[in-house]
């Protein structure tokens, strides 16, 4: 009745009062007040087309019709990507932001450019659809259909993975471009950043990962990615490892002396973590003569720290001594408790075997990492080099590194070059030296 009146009173001032019509053209569907609250999220009643049909002549939009009204969203749906609705909208094979417009209780899309004959559509809805009391759907829905060729049954599975820290990339998007057609599919994967991209036609395919950072779905030209390509017949991407992509070569952007025999070199990009700069490809200078110092390697910050540095504080330091003794001890009792360990489980085990004949012995999964660790498929990343020097640098000395051949992240190798100090020449005490005044006197 409330809502009946408003209207009424809207109708009798329209004709009459421009600012009512103002007011009425800026009002916005809101859920009525009273009543229990709404905690349920809409529920998706009915789609068109079905899915996994054969639509020659299609000249309709797909459209997504809802148990209640629902939202759309505060950023309108202008065709540029950014709108709250055109984000849950995954409309393959398109190069442009689908058409999505907002009925109520329903939502359709359509292509920009129109359905074009001859072609596997995939229009997949994300999670996220809300209705007026802010509740949002948690499923996914896919609608695939063809406008002439056979109906599809390829499927694309794999995992997207940031390899600066090795972990998944939930709402990673995924994009599958068919060779030699150039048709791209895409999809976003899930918390776990797995994705299964399918139905979708079958043949060999570029698979690419991103990290969508903006959420545009859409490949930025600044975003991380990393492609696979898929042989026709499979359907295990594997695993995406997104890296930035940079066409320059390394540069060194920071020196720092760290002893008298080792010198750290920080770089301006990801370093490759499969190459291995031999000790030949750097060289380190005195100046002003350019003679040259030995090198004795060339290591990354890992295997840095587990080969000199750690060995370096132990030897050298009274403190370094007593916690390498009392690590060795506990080592030992480690080890010790170790084997009773081993040898009790072991002992438990045959008995068991003895007392169940034919019992097989209960093996430990192998845990999965994804979402609770790094994953170790592939090294860390670093962006720092270790020289090993095989003489010490001269106190106060001048020096100059080059570095050839160091390689990107990206394969891309180049050369550069950078000065350093030597470590401060120690300072000496004279106060122990000066000359005593002279007390003697004759008398």
């Amino acid at each position: 009745m409330r809502i009946e009146l408003v209207n009424r009173l809207l109708g009798a001032l329209l004709p009459c009062c421009p600012t009512a019509a103002l007011l009425a053209s800026c009002a916005r569907v809101q859920v009525p007040p009273g009543g229990p609250p709404d905690r349920v999220a809409p529920v998706l009643t009915a789609i068109f087309p079905d899915s996994q049909l054969v639509l020659p002549d299609l000249d309709r939009d797909v459209v997504f019709q809802f148990s209640e009204v629902v939202s759309e969203g505060g950023n309108p749906n202008f065709g540029l990507g950014t709108g709250d609705l055109e984000k849950l909208i995954l409309l393959s094979p398109s190069d442009f932001v689908p058409r999505v417009h907002w009925r109520r209780n329903r939502i359709s899309v359509s292509p920009r450019e129109g359905w074009r004959p001859g072609l596997v559509y995939r229009v997949e809805l994300l999670p996220g659809v809300m209705d007026l009391s802010n509740n949002r759907t948690a499923d996914r829905t896919v609608v695939t259909f063809t406008t002439g060729p056979p109906l599809p049954g390829g499927v694309l599975r794999g995992m997207v993975v940031s390899w600066s820290n090795r972990r998944p990339v939930p709402g990673g998007l995924v994009e599958a471009v068919l060779l030699p057609d150039s048709l791209s599919y895409r999809t976003v994967a899930d918390s776990a950043g797995r994705f299964e991209l399918g139905p979708i036609p079958r043949g060999e395919y570029l698979v690419y990962g991103v990290i969508d950072q903006n959420r545009d779905s859409r490949h930025g030209q600044r975003e991380e990615f990393d492609s696979v390509r898929v042989a026709a017949g499979r359907d295990s991407v594997g695993e995406i490892w997104a890296h930035r992509h940079d066409s320059t070569a390394a540069r060194i952007a920071i020196t720092e002396v760290r002893d008298s025999l080792t010198v750290g070199l920080t770089f301006s990009l990801t370093l490759n973590p499969y190459q291995r700069v031999p000790a030949d490809s750097v060289r380190v200078l005195l100046l002003p003569d350019s003679v040259p110092v030995p090198i004795l390697a060339v290591l990354p910050q890992a295997e840095f720290d587990s080969m000199f540095r750690a060995r370096v504080a132990v030897y050298t330091t009274p403190a370094g001594r007593a916690r390498a003794d009392s690590a060795r001890a506990a080592a030992a009792a480690r080890a010790r408790a170790d084997s009773i360990r081993a040898d009790s489980v072991a002992r438990a085990r045959r008995a068991a075997e003895i007392r169940i004949p034919g019992a097989e012995r209960r093996l430990a999964a192998t845990p999965d990492t994804a979402g609770r660790g790094p994953l170790l498929t592939k090294p860390a990343l670093f962006e720092k080099l270790f020289i090993r020097l095989g003489e010490p640098l001269r106190p106060g000395g001048r020096y100059a590194v080059v570095v050839f051949g160091v390689e990107t992240l990206s394969r891309v190798s180049g050369s550069s070059r950078a000065g350093f100090a030597g470590p401060a020449a120690p300072r000496t005490d004279t106060s122990s030296v000066r000359a005593r005044p002279d007390t003697g006197r004759f008398r």
